[in-house]
């Protein structure tokens, strides 16, 4: 008879300042004079993903309470959202990019930096009432979040808080949250942009 499986104990995950340090940096993309923040590099490297999750797990266990669901936008907002929901026992709702989504869908456009886009979500992915919080890799200008809260609210849902992993100050994306009646929570914040 096979031995039961034991618990592997997580070790203590990287600080705040760790993490910062192992999200790449890419001058000059994709225009000249801009520094992109790449956190792929976290998802390439176990000991900053699982950490990333964890300290995402704690900031989000603090603002869901019981029932909430996240909202997780394409692309890179998809693995830290699906981890973080795993992990706390949550549900999770894909909001994508047009023609991705199969059922009868909701969107909404946007006004982007340099043009407009547009953002889909499932219709009964999303129950009248339902708390949802709004998850994503980076917070810039913050029309994207803005926008995946706006459809959520369109169809019933409360939404009051988006976490990202990264927050680059300097392009005023929480002011902007803000003025949306959002709550930004951001694990890294980097000056400049």
């Amino acid at each position: 008879m096979a031995e039961p499986a034991t618990a592997i104990e997580s070790p203590q995950p990287l600080s705040l300042r760790q993490l910062a340090d192992r999200v790449g940096a890419v001058p000059d993309f994709p225009v000249p004079g801009i520094i992109f923040r790449d956190v792929t590099t976290l998802l390439t490297d176990a000991e900053a993903f699982r950490s990333t999750v964890d300290h995402m797990s704690a900031a989000i266990s603090g603002l869901v309470g019981d029932g909430a669901t996240l909202a997780a936008i394409e692309s890179r907002g998809f693995p830290f959202a699906a981890a973080v929901a795993y992990k706390l026992g949550l549900g999770l709702v894909l909001i994508r990019k047009p023609g991705k989504l199969p059922r009868s869908t909701r969107s909404i456009d946007y006004q982007l930096e340099y043009g407009t886009d547009s953002l889909e979500v499932h219709v009964d992915d999303v129950p009248t009432d339902q708390r949802f919080v709004v998850v994503d890799d980076l917070l810039a200008t913050g029309g994207t979040a803005i926008a995946a809260a706006g459809l959520l609210r369109e169809l019933g849902a409360r939404v009051d808080d988006c976490v990202f992993v990264v927050d680059l100050p300097d392009l005023a994306g929480a002011t902007a949250l803000a003025d949306a009646k959002l709550q930004a929570h951001s694990l890294i914040s980097f000056a400049g942009h």
